[in-house]
């Protein structure tokens, strides 16, 4: 481990605030309500994932959580402080608490510079290397850590294949050792081959730094390998959150027992065998969500109470979720179709 990057992992106090809490978070973009009112809680050196379909909201959340957004309402609290409404002055202090790792390196690394200067540009900008030898020796030792050798330093993104510019980029948001790390979807636009590589690399630096990570994607197979907790978005809102073992295990809202059946297993009996949901229509458009629940669109067990009433995130012994068939001792609907035997 290189002092580079374990300066930033103390154990945390007792009484250290979360590294991430956001509450009652809204995101609209004029008509379009992105988000609507989510709130999350991060702790010190965990891994939540965030998960929903494409247009569900969740890489919005992920960009006002780092301020590339600000917020329309609702607080984002970094290490205990309230970053959504602060200037760009005044939030550059808490810039190093924060870093993201976008989806797609290729688009995200400057093809001008090279990798050393893309990596070191955190550590200028936030002054924690303002002497070019000792940024330099930083941005090898960053480099090592990712599994890329210090001669890379020289070269540019163009010259790299997609699995070690996405490590460039790990290098990048982890130089400045964050105490929060965004993963948005780090994996979908790399080859199949290179995936695996880059969530042993995520797993590895995030139970070595000690970092805590918002991980949002839609690769259940990567939930279940790195997460902690999970959450689960539709349309803009919260519809279910526990910990990974009971999202995976005990499903109950009728959305995430439909993305559960979704994914693909790896064993061909188990697939042939493993219960399914089955959805109707379009996920509804966030320029116009159904009143009521909004996900009772294509809910196969809606009710007239689903249609006019918004369900709110109760807790139950298996983790919170917003359903109004789901009573407090969390029992409620499976909606999931046992597959038929050949």
């Amino acid at each position: 481990m290189t002092e580079a990057m374990t300066s930033a992992a103390p154990e945390p106090a007792a009484d250290e605030p979360a590294a991430l809490e956001l509450t009652d978070l809204v995101m609209h973009f004029g008509p379009v309500r992105a988000v609507d009112g989510v709130s999350l809680r991060i702790e010190r050196g965990k891994v939540l994932a965030l998960v929903g379909e494409s247009g569900s909201g969740k890489s919005t959340v992920g960009r006002c959580v780092v301020r590339l957004l600000t917020p329309t309402a609702g607080t984002v609290a970094l290490a205990g402080t309230d970053v959504s409404r602060l200037s760009r002055r005044a939030l550059r202090s808490h810039r190093r608490d924060v870093s993201i790792v976008f989806q797609d390196p290729a688009s995200s690394l400057d093809p001008r510079l090279t990798v050393g200067d893309i990596v070191g540009e955190p550590l200028r900008l936030l002054d924690l290397a303002p002497r070019r030898q000792e940024r330099d020796a930083k941005v090898g030792d960053a480099l090592e850590q990712v599994g890329l050798r210090r001669q890379v330093a020289q070269r540019y993104p163009h010259e790299m294949s997609g699995g070690q510019r996405q490590r460039v980029s790990i290098a990048r948001a982890l130089v400045s050792s964050p105490r929060l790390l965004v993963a948005d979807e780090p994996t979908s636009a790399l080859d199949v081959s290179v995936q695996a590589s880059v969530l042993n690399l995520l797993a590895d630096l995030q139970r070595d730094l000690g970092f805590a990570c918002l991980f949002i994607t839609h690769d259940l197979a990567a939930v279940e390998y790195l997460a902690d907790e999970v959450a689960v978005m539709y349309l803009g809102r919260l519809v279910e959150q526990g910990t990974r073992e009971a999202v995976f295990d005990t499903p109950r809202h009728p959305y995430t027992q439909a993305l559960l059946s979704a994914a693909p297993l790896a064993d061909p009996r188990e697939q042939r065998a493993r219960q399914r949901v089955l959805l109707s229509g379009e996920i509804p458009s966030p320029t116009d969500p159904p009143p009521g629940c909004r996900f009772h669109t294509r809910c196969p067990v809606a009710q007239d109470r689903c249609r006019v009433e918004v369900p709110e995130l109760h807790t139950t012994p298996h983790g919170q979720v917003a359903c109004h068939l789901v009573d407090a001792d969390g029992v409620g609907p499976d909606v999931r179709i046992p597959a038929e035997r050949p």
